[in-house]
């Protein structure tokens, strides 16, 4: 029989899958969703009309599993992105472990567990964490596709799954049996496994606030940004008030929910859930032995110098950045009003700061609280040589509008210009993560990390730049490249780029 795998049967398809397992798929990939609806024809022996409406209508119970085994990635590997797992431990779990309704337990989901891994990574780090873990520790681990639970049941790994496994914990926790290792029991005793779809709005599943942590890395960049707004919504009602929820390093919540409050530790990011409190950028101190971010070496007049001054002589430095910066994420009010702007920039390109601070200081008072107006005055002060009341002018901008990349950075510059590299640095990497393709934040950051000696960190960051800046769409570059088009930019990027050893 033929198994009517057109191309209007693949795109009615893709929609179901998006129904019924939450992910999205571009029109790159029609050709690999032809060949998997191929093959479910073939084994289920249906007509694709047939098939496509009982998928569509949940007539196939079984279906959504099969196709998860199909069309998911399951391969991660232990303690993947560690810097999480020792936030968990030094910041996440002692203050839940507190939490007064808790009486000293922890109630951990791993969602989108995959083969393992990742639950049993957790489990190994409070297992060593606190004592006498059993009784006081619960991890939930949930996954779709039955054939990666069925690997994590079984908890034999390959050496390449523990790749960025510290030795002594390879050592203490896993013993060899042929090519394989062996989780040792107590780490397994910790994980219990289900099978449920992330997708669905499972009663069993999303008990109000029944976890205090939700790990769900590298899912919802693969979800439709309906169904990802529908999971997180379900993250915010199964947490406790004050959980934490951690993501992906390429996964934001911005555009998708306002339920939580980003925070920042052991250069990494995760997230509390609010309780009736103002969407802020909540930054922990670092413990005694955390890695402190690369101080500045002297100026060395070098292109890759003193940012403020590489951006100051060119003639619409600030007006290519403030005049479309991404105003807020989600938790920001509505602009107060459409103010004119334009004669206020125009004095910022002339370097008449002076005269542009005292024409946006003669706005309508109701202009106070837009984050537009905020931005310029921000800007001009720090182009105007006042990084103290430009920083202040920034914070007062992120009580608005709290996830704001461009305002952050706006404050690494500030930062840079009182000699606060470190902090400076902190500032590009919350704008890096509030926006992944902020090329800006990721070129600067490139250049503190330089400057500090770092070769290899500043390759990195200058390489990713880079590639930024080389597919950037132009009317973004002209917002946020300081005055430099794409030519002057890259050619900056890739001579730093250079010097630290790398290729462009």
């Amino acid at each position: 029989m033929s198994v009517g795998a057109g191309q209007g049967n693949v795109r009615c398809f893709r929609t179901a899958i998006a129904q019924r397992l939450g992910l999205q798929f571009d029109d790159a990939r029609i050709g690999f969703l032809g060949t998997v609806l191929q093959r479910r024809l073939a084994r289920l022996d249906m007509p694709a009309p047939h098939y496509l409406c009982a998928l569509t209508a949940g007539m196939l119970p079984a279906e959504p599993a099969a196709l998860a085994e199909e069309l998911t990635v399951s391969e991660t590997y232990f303690f993947r992105n560690s810097e999480q797992f020792r936030a968990l431990v030094d910041i996440v779990a002692p203050a839940r472990m507190r939490a007064a309704a808790n009486n000293n337990r922890l109630t951990v989901l791993s969602a989108g567990c995959a083969s393992g891994e990742e639950a049993y990574s957790l489990a190994i780090a409070l297992h060593d964490a606190f004592p006498d873990p059993n009784g006081r520790v619960e991890i939930r681990a949930v996954d779709l596709n039955p054939a990666a639970l069925a690997r994590a049941a079984r908890a034999r790994y390959s050496p390449w799954a523990l790749r960025e496994t510290p030795a002594d914990i390879r050592r203490r926790w896993f013993r060899p049996s042929g090519r394989e290792l062996i989780l040792a029991e107590p780490a397994r005793a910790l994980v219990h496994f289900e099978n449920r779809n992330l997708a669905r709005d499972d009663a069993a599943l999303w008990q109000p606030q029944s976890f205090d942590v939700v790990f769900c890395r590298n899912v919802i960049m693969y979800f439709t940004p309906d169904q990802a707004r529908a999971l997180l919504a379900r993250f915010a009602r199964s947490l406790r008030p004050g959980g934490y929820l951690f993501l992906g390093y390429a996964e934001t919540l911005r555009g998708l929910s306002d339920d939580f409050e980003l925070q920042q530790s052991h250069e990494t990011f995760y997230y509390r859930r609010k309780d009736d409190a103002p969407a802020a950028i909540s930054l922990h101190r670092e413990p005694p032995n955390a890695v402190a971010p690369p101080a500045a070496a002297p100026h060395s007049g070098r292109p890759d110098g003193d940012w403020m001054e590489t951006i100051r002589g060119a003639s619409d430095r600030v007006a290519a950045l403030v005049a479309a910066m991404p105003v807020a994420g989600p938790s920001a009010p509505p602009a107060t009003g459409h103010w004119d702007l334009a004669a206020a920039l125009d004095l910022l390109r002339g370097e008449r700061f002076s005269d542009a601070l005292a024409l946006v200081s003669r706005l309508p008072p109701a202009s106070a609280n837009d984050p537009d107006v905020l931005l310029l005055t921000a800007t001009i002060l720090a182009h105007g040589g006042q990084p103290v009341a430009a920083e202040e002018t920034c914070r007062r901008l992120l009580s608005i509008a709290g996830l704001n990349a461009g305002a952050h950075y706006v404050l690494a510059l500030c930062r840079e210009a009182v000699g606060e590299a470190a902090s400076a640095a902190e500032h590009d990497r919350i704008a890096i993560y509030l926006d992944g393709s902020f090329a800006m934040p990721r070129l600067h950051l490139g250049l503190l990390i330089r400057r500090s000696g770092d070769r290899d960190a500043a390759r990195r960051e200058l390489g990713q730049a880079l590639v930024l800046l080389r597919r950037e769409d132009p009317q973004r570059l002209s917002m946020f490249g300081g005055g430099f088009g794409r030519t002057g930019l890259i050619s900056l990027c890739a001579a730093a780029l250079r010097d630290s050893g790398g290729n462009q």
